[in-house]
């Protein structure tokens, strides 16, 4: 190949929260080191208003920045603009797209996780996760009168909730929606708003958009999936216009525990000869739809539906492949490269973080793995600091934000906080729910085990999040208290203090 290659004691590869966020702790942990991060994108993500909120909730908006701007800040990382061919962990090397080699004594994988879509290649399927395929989203929306959307995780419930003048077609695999963040509860408190003719004016979004203008568009906008973004920001969809060509302000429609079955395109759904549907009406079924559209969804309940595009929020998936090839990776159930308590992989001197990483340790009984923006950004500052206390030969404490699974987020204009096993995650039936819900205002939901609070579901403004977090941290016995915890004449701090 070319030249020598370029030596580094530290390389990190993804510009997401989770290596940018690496980068800087070892960038200020090592001034006199050069940190080469590895990104396939001219921008990077960076969090900025960082606040926190308690002792393990944080809230930050993610922003993106010109690559230069990071290494301005930083004079000590180099940013290498070109995605990784070939990882050579046994000679401590990585191959760069443009032919290049780095050598390193220490390396992390941040290179983040790709949208799970549907069916691959199909230029009706569009996926969402970056901010790329949700401009490209926002053009298809323009022309379109109907959409059927699948999956149920944050990115469905938002879009579904921003959507005007278009029918949407929700299909979800579960009986209630918003499955990865609430029960069948806050989902009823929640359903109002999704059909409400009236909106509130949303709050001014405060974060600047710097986004990387492509080529010129083709007719058809749609997202390259071998083009990969890093994942959207806590408010991706601020500043996007996403109104379809309908004079209507909202049209939701809910298939309950179904999947896809099968997509047709125009032509082979004629020769199907089947019936489709249209648009049901409150508590009714379509009739059958006499309207030609572009393709047809056929769920697994029978039902088919004719759209201009669907889209695919189903989650996602590692983004592993690039690193595989010669390397003897340990791989979690989920696809993610397995870490153990200190962020290592199976390999020596390779460390993971974000949505890459599946956490094989033993987690503390609160906590469990979510590929979400603040687990990224405290793997990615984790992993630094292991990689610095490793290097130095140090030992390093396991960090105080793996203790309590937390995070809060905006659904629906209100406040959502999660905290511990907030939908009884692995608990079986040894549990007991407590609840207490004022429509339109809040909710507030509690998980019981033995008298101990293990997890919370809060929302609206309920300002109860920190008592919360305190009683599930000190697993202190509630069981006197009975229903009265949730009591609101009781101001239940004054027990606690």
């Amino acid at each position: 190949g070319g030249g020598a290659a370029a030596r580094s004691r530290f390389a990190v590869v993804g510009g997401g929260i989770a290596g940018v966020t690496c980068a800087e702790k070892l960038a200020t942990d090592f001034p006199s080191e050069d940190i080469f991060l590895m990104t396939a994108s001219p921008v990077i993500k960076a969090v900025t208003n960082f606040k926190q909120v308690s002792k393990t909730l944080e809230e930050f908006d993610v922003e993106e920045q010109p690559s230069s701007l990071l290494e301005k800040r930083y004079p000590n990382i180099k940013v290498i603009q070109s995605g990784v061919k070939q990882l050579k962990s046994d000679e401590h090397k990585i191959l760069t797209e443009d032919g290049k080699e780095y050598i390193y004594e220490k390396l992390c994988l941040c290179a983040g996780a790709k949208p799970k879509l549907i069916f691959e290649g199909n230029p009706y399927v569009l996926g969402i996760r970056d901010t790329d395929s949700a401009q490209a989203f926002q053009k298809n929306l323009a022309q379109a009168e109907r959409i059927v959307v699948v999956g149920n995780g944050g990115i469905a419930l938002e879009l579904v909730y921003e959507i005007q003048g278009c029918e949407v077609i929700w299909a979800i695999k579960d009986k209630a929606i918003g499955n990865t963040f609430f029960d069948a509860g806050a989902a009823e408190f929640l359903i109002p708003k999704l059909t409400a003719e009236e909106r509130e004016i949303p709050i001014e979004c405060k974060r600047t958009k710097y986004t990387v203008e492509g080529s010129q568009e083709k007719e058809r906008p749609t997202a390259a999936s071998d083009k990969l973004g890093s994942a959207l920001g806590p408010d991706w969809h601020e500043g996007l216009h996403l109104k379809g060509t309908k004079e209507f302000s909202h049209k939701v429609h809910i298939e309950k525990l179904c999947e896809v079955k099968n997509i047709h395109l125009q032509q082979e759904f004629i020769q199907l000869q089947r019936t489709s549907l249209t648009f049901p009406k409150e508590g009714e079924n379509g009739e059958p739809d006499q309207v030609l559209w572009p393709v047809y969804v056929e769920l697994t309940n029978g039902k088919i539906y004719g759209c201009d595009f669907i889209v695919s929020a189903t989650g996602v998936v590692p983004n592993v492949k690039p690193f595989l090839d010669g390397n003897n990776f340990a791989v979690g159930e989920d696809g993610g490269l397995k870490v153990d308590e200190h962020m290592h992989t199976s390999l020596p001197d390779v460390y993971a973080a974000g949505d890459i990483c599946t956490a094989a340790w033993e987690p503390s009984p609160v906590w469990h793995q979510m590929r979400l923006w603040t687990q990224a950004r405290q793997m990615g500052w984790y992993a630094a600091k292991c990689m610095a206390a490793d290097a130095l030969g140090e030992s390093v404490d396991m960090d105080f934000n793996f203790e309590l699974f937390a995070h809060v987020t905006k659904f629906f204009n209100y406040k959502v906080v999660v905290l511990g096993k907030y939908n009884a995650q692995g608990l079986g039936s040894d549990h007991e729910l407590m609840l207490r819900c004022t429509k339109g205002q809040e909710y507030v939901k509690v998980v019981m085990q033995n008298g101990r609070m293990v997890g919370a579901v809060l929302i609206g403004e309920t300002d109860l999040e920190e008592t919360f977090e305190n009683l599930i941290l000190n697993q202190m016995d509630l069981s006197a208290y009975g229903e009265d915890l949730l009591n609101p004449d009781i101001d239940i701090e004054d027990y606690f203090d």
